[in-house]
């Protein structure tokens, strides 16, 4: 049996010791299913457990696991609530990355269906994607948005992209082609200085998140830069099970970000996935004393901001002069809450008067795995309770950290969240 959730282990990507340690872990599972709530892998494990009458792990075979593995959205909420984690119990459990190790391991050892690899792929270039679907946005935005029809059926049959997943636009003009382009703010006296790391999402499909960014950095005396060389965090690959182009993608983008810290910025994440792989993913796949550096140096935007207005020796402009709404549904992002740290961006947006609510409930999303079409089912029963929720709340506007997740929102409900520095930005009146 081997314990471990280090991608450089030479045993790593056996199967053999993999199988075990599912066996061990499922077994713990079982027995506590604290965790039956988050999502459907786990009440699909407890079920196959069920069916045996020794109700022992050991008894699964090896579709039952590979079953469960598929069903796991790495969320991380089972993580964030579980009781016999690394360092707090010598049972040493931790869901998400043994869930990773088995994808690593179906991977590498050629479990993975043909249309799968091919779904990788394809999700996987979200660059080549955006540098192509800004270029031609009028056609590709045609040929997406309308759900269901023949050009969303035939992707779906040729990538694995579900023909009902509403998904987001591509913008004409990229995020990094309007910081440069924009007249610069000239700050007297920074007190911060930092380098945005924009995401795929942001850079490519909602540019408007970004330029709110900015604006609101610069009217608090923050002056913003980009990394340079920066490309995808690589989630897409890392959550499909590709450990070897994940790597890659995370040494690459370690060496911009520890670059960019060196010569004296932090760095800032707009997407909440982004940032949790950045502060963690990057440590384990990479290592070494860059990746703790960008690890230890990188920040959501909000949680940034409510640094500079609770550390001593800077404050944050709370002159809110613009459009205040009296209540704001607030969806907290699976990916940020796994962050521990803090609802930053309820308590971001509190300090503009308006009153927050809060839905927490996954979307379904969590990365890629909702926009599979093998998801879709199982992934519209989780939206649809959060959809149900924030119906329920009912605030005058709705706001959430994550764009695929906003967009699981918008499909759901029909209303179309703004990103929390969005709500700052109109509360300024920008």
């Amino acid at each position: 049996m081997t314990t471990t959730y280090d991608p450089k282990d030479p045993r790593y990507f056996d199967e053999a010791p993999v199988r075990e340690e599912l066996t061990r872990v499922f077994d713990l599972c079982y027995g506590c299913q604290l965790c039956n709530k988050f999502c459907t892998a786990f009440p699909t494990l407890f079920a196959a457990i069920d069916r045996h009458d020794d109700h022992d792990a050991a008894n699964l075979t090896k579709a039952e696991q590979d079953q469960v593995n598929d069903e796991c959205l790495q969320c991380k909420l089972c993580y964030v609530n579980c009781p016999y984690i690394p360092g707090q119990s010598d049972w040493n459990v931790d869901f998400p990355r043994l869930m990773l190790r088995a994808d690593a391991m179906r991977h590498a050892t050629g479990q993975v269906s043909r249309r799968s690899r091919l779904s990788e792929r394809f999700l996987g270039r979200t660059d080549l994607l955006g540098r192509i679907g800004t270029a031609t946005s009028g056609l590709t935005n045609a040929v997406i948005a309308k759900r269901g029809g023949l050009n969303r059926r035939v992707i779906e049959a040729a990538v694995g992209i579900a023909s009902q997943r509403l998904l987001p636009p591509y913008a004409k003009q990229r995020f990094s082609t309007w910081f440069r382009k924009r007249v610069r703010t000239r700050i007297e006296r920074p007190q911060g200085k930092v380098a945005i790391f924009p995401t795929c999402l942001v850079e490519y499909q909602n540019p408007a998140i970004g330029q709110d960014l900015v604006k609101v950095y610069e009217r608090n005396r923050i002056d913003c830069s980009l990394v340079d060389g920066a490309r995808c965090c690589g989630a897409p690959y890392l959550h499909s099970g590709d450990a070897d182009t994940f790597s890659k993608h995370a040494k690459s983008n370690v060496e911009a970000l520890a670059a960019a810290i060196r010569a004296g910025h932090d760095i800032v994440v707009p997407q909440p996935t982004c940032s949790y792989i950045l502060k963690n993913d990057y440590i384990d796949y990479v290592g070494g004393s860059d990746a703790k550096l960008v690890a230890a140096n990188t920040y959501d935007v909000c949680e940034y901001l409510m640094r500079v207005h609770q550390d001593e020796g800077t404050s944050l402009d709370t002159d809110f002069l613009g459009d205040v709404p009296a209540t704001i549904t607030y969806h907290t992002p699976c990916h940020l809450r796994a962050q521990n740290i803090g609802l930053k961006s309820r308590d971001l947006m509190k300090l503009t008067g308006a009153r927050i609510q809060v839905a927490q409930s996954c979307s379904g999303i969590d990365g890629t795995w909702g926009l599979r079409a093998e998801n879709y089912a199982i992934a519209k029963g989780i939206g649809g309770k959060l959809g149900a929720e924030i119906d329920r709340l009912g605030g005058e506007v709705v706001a959430g950290d994550c764009h695929l997740a906003n967009g699981a929102i918008t499909e759901e409900t029909g209303r179309v969240p703004l990103h929390p520095i969005q709500v700052v930005a109109r509360a300024y009146g920008i």
